[in-house]
């Protein structure tokens, strides 16, 4: 009667926490290697380049002199360098 419940405990473990730990971690380890100059994804989908890092925040720059101040849990991802994102072309009205 305990072998099941034991069998549940351990498929739980590795289907559900080791996994989403693992990406807490990379989370984290994107979060801490971020410097000033780096280019970040915010989650609500705005690029911008790090100008200044803060203990909780970012000061991030989303335009030419437009600086916005963003928690570091709203990051979503960093870019590489040789990523190129192409604007979508606007539709003829």
């Amino acid at each position: 009667m305990l072998l099941p419940i034991v069998l549940f405990g351990v498929i739980f473990y590795f289907l559900i926490l080791r996994p989403q730990k693992k990406r807490q971690k990379q989370q984290q380890d994107m979060l801490n290697s971020i410097t000033r100059g780096d280019q970040v994804v915010t989650a609500g989908g705005f690029y911008g380049t790090v100008r200044e890092v803060k203990d909780d925040s970012f000061i991030l720059e989303i335009a030419d002199g437009v600086k916005v101040r963003i928690l570091k849990g709203s990051i979503s991802g960093k870019r590489t360098s040789g990523e190129v994102i192409q604007p979508e072309p606007l539709a003829d009205n």
